[in-house]
């Protein structure tokens, strides 16, 4: 099973990435959030710039995400892929 869903995730990425749909914030918001948390060693990031309200919530964003394991951040992702741009 992983070894498909990380051939969709490979694939949702790649069609995220080029797309030329545009998207509101928060819905960015929660791309970024899924791929970072099924992207990153630990899951969490903390950005550098507190004073920064494009980091902050980033932050938030990776907050909400942050007890989803790989896998489910994964099928997240494609989820969200696949709702707002096609089938995977």
């Amino acid at each position: 099973m992983t070894e498909i869903t990380d051939h969709k995730f490979l694939k949702a990425y790649e069609m995220a990435s080029n797309t030329h749909l545009r998207f509101p914030p928060d819905i960015m918001l929660h791309f970024y959030a899924y791929y970072k948390r099924a992207t990153q060693l630990n899951g969490f990031y903390a950005p550098g710039n507190d004073e920064d309200i494009r980091q902050g919530f980033k932050a938030n964003a990776l907050l909400q995400v942050k007890d989803l394991s790989r896998e489910e951040a994964k099928k997240k992702y494609i989820q969200m892929v696949e709702k707002y741009i096609g089938e995977v």
